[in-house]
């Protein structure tokens, strides 16, 4: 007897080697045979690769009768790569068993046309673990724009720099490596152009011996007024994207159309209020040293919030203990009410 729960937790297991951006969801796909013994394994290692399920029909020489188990229903169009609908009737499997429904208006539809075929489908297993799990890409597919993660770091008394604007540095040097590692994990860094022009960042992504990794979001420049030709970012091995606009909600659609599915906001205060105050701002990654500052330079500008009772609450979900300093984690407890709030 087959144990489709069993499979689909290691099926997850896999997927968690592919990454976290490229527009791409991290999915994972299981072969076995009808005693329930593993056959072949396969993870989606990014955009124009094989998806999990051609990986794993690649590694058998004849998959006739098996049982596929995929974090996520199986695709059925041609994009970059062809269906897995097809790859997975052409291969000769018999059952098939996922845990989410493809949202994706054009990639959708792959299990019905394996039971047109004929082939035994099983949706829903382990639903829910795998749905938190690819939560971010899930929210960006549904929504059409890309899940944001609104970062800072600040004193315990909530400011983001002295009163003369130094920031550097704040935190320790492990949570300043963690923010690279969350860059990382992204598709781009959005920063305003009044950051821009006060700090002129890299916002290169790098390892703890300031080598480049192998991956590098493009970073995303918010804002109406140009920025220097001598600007670091234009150097940026991934590129440039300088909007133009102010119009937070119509730059993330046009990201969005761009491929990009996550997004890491880095500041200025001003950006970061604007899309809080939009309720755009899916998750914050708030760094906090132990230290005092004081002074006018807040993490977070006007949200447009007037009243105690319009507060935006915030459901915790990681603390980490990086030296000195912590990494908290948090989502929006329940939908933010958009405020009008323009950034620069």
């Amino acid at each position: 007897m087959i144990d489709l729960e069993q499979g689909m937790r290691h099926a997850l297991s896999l997927a968690a080697n592919g990454p976290t951006w490229g527009g791409n969801p991290q999915v994972g796909c299981v072969l076995v045979d009808d005693s329930g013994s593993l056959v072949a394994e396969g993870w989606h290692r990014g955009a124009g690769t094989p998806h999990a399920e051609v990986d794993a029909l690649s590694k058998v020489a004849d998959a006739t009768g098996l049982t596929a188990i995929v974090t996520l229903e199986p695709c059925n169009h041609t994009g970059r790569t062809g269906p897995c609908s097809e790859a997975l009737l052409a291969a000769g499997v018999a059952r098939v068993a996922y845990a989410v429904s493809d949202p994706g208006v054009v990639s959708g539809g792959g299990a019905g046309r394996l039971r047109e075929a004929g082939v035994e489908v099983q949706p829903n297993v382990l639903e829910a673990e795998v749905a938190t799990f690819i939560h971010p890409w899930l929210t960006a597919v549904r929504r059409g724009r890309p899940w944001v993660t609104v970062k800072w770091a600040s004193s315990l008394d909530g400011r983001a720099a002295a009163a003369d604007g130094s920031s550097q540095w704040i935190t320790g040097t492990a949570a300043r490596q963690r923010v690279h590692e969350q860059r990382a994990a992204s598709d781009a860094i959005l920063v305003g152009t009044g950051t821009v022009l006060a700090d002129d960042p890299s916002l290169t992504a790098r390892g703890e011996g300031g080598e480049l990794t192998e991956h590098q979001p493009i970073p995303v420049v918010v804002g109406e007024r140009p920025i220097p030709e001598t600007a670091k970012l234009r150097q940026h091995p991934a590129g440039l994207i300088e909007t133009g606009r102010r119009d937070v909600e119509a730059v993330l659609t046009d990201l969005f159309g761009r491929g990009i599915r996550r997004v890491f906001v880095e500041g200025g205060p001003v950006l970061e209020s604007a899309l809080i105050a939009a309720g755009l701002a899916d998750e914050f990654a708030i760094y906090l040293a132990p230290t005092l500052l004081g002074g006018d330079h807040t993490a977070t500008g006007n949200l447009g919030i007037a009243t105690i009772g319009a507060q935006q609450r915030l459901t915790i979900t990681t603390i980490e203990h990086l030296g000195n300093d912590l990494l908290i984690t948090a989502r929006p407890a329940q939908p933010a009410i958009a405020h009008s709030n323009d950034q620069e």
